[in-house]
């Protein structure tokens, strides 16, 4: 991710990651932002990508693809996820790539993991965001009708949906609903993905993990919090 001005959505999921136990972190983005990631998390390893091609120099051992946050939706952000959607590895998807996937009709061949706010979810399904919200258990479950795999509509009280079993996060505060929140719930759950869990326990654990860690961060206040407060919390609530 990380498209044009938005290489921050890539850093906070790089970081997440990183504190959630991922042992190596990559991260592919535009040629301009290589120095931007790697001077705000040095321990991740950063690919220029120039037109949206997978970069020869990327790790071929990738457990887990984590894409669109900040991907941006023009030619380079297309390619980039045409490309690692033929990759026979799991993808924890949000954003961008989820317009993407609706507007180009891109097909889904390998396990994943999908991650629409209420917005997102909306335009998926073609209906408004206060349909969404009336009635949040159908939208998770007409989602998964959509595009399969597991369904995590974000918001207070977070759904999880993988097509048999439901299941709602009771962590979580107000402070949290800021931008950046859901680049870093990216990072979380691939980070999960990566280390061997099943897709829909990682879905379930990375939102209540994030949620606590949320909690944590906020202390109390309902405002004035950063995305970046909760990755700073996340190892304590991991290890806890």
């Amino acid at each position: 991710g990380g498209n044009r001005g938005m290489p921050g959505a890539v850093i906070l999921a790089a970081k997440a990651a990183l504190r959630s136990g991922a042992g190596l972190v990559s991260v592919v983005t535009r040629p301009e932002h290589i120095s931007a990631v790697a001077s705000a998390c040095a321990e991740a390893t950063v690919h220029g990508s120039v037109n949206g091609e997978l970069p020869e120099t990327l790790n071929p051992e990738i457990s887990c693809i984590a894409i669109g946050t900040g991907l941006g939706q023009d030619a380079w952000a297309h390619r980039l996820l045409s490309e690692s959607a033929k990759l026979d590895i799991t993808m924890v998807l949000d954003a961008d790539a989820l317009n993407l996937i609706t507007d180009k009709n891109i097909q889904l061949t390998s396990l994943h993991i999908i991650t629409p706010h209420p917005g997102e979810a909306a335009r998926l399904l073609s209906v408004s965001s206060a349909d969404i919200q009336n009635d949040r258990y159908t939208a998770a479950k007409k989602l998964h009708e959509l595009l399969a795999g597991t369904v995590v509509l974000k918001g207070s009280g977070t759904i999880v949906f993988d097509g048999d079993q439901l299941k709602v996060c009771p962590f979580g505060n107000p402070a949290m609903a800021v931008a950046g929140m859901g680049d870093v719930l990216t990072g979380v759950i691939a980070a999960l993905v990566a280390q061997g869990m099943e897709i829909n326990r990682a879905a379930a654990a990375g939102v209540c993990l994030h949620a606590m860690a949320g909690d944590k961060a906020a202390d109390g206040h309902d405002r004035g919090m950063l995305a970046s407060d909760v990755i700073n919390q996340l190892q304590s609530v991991f290890c806890s």
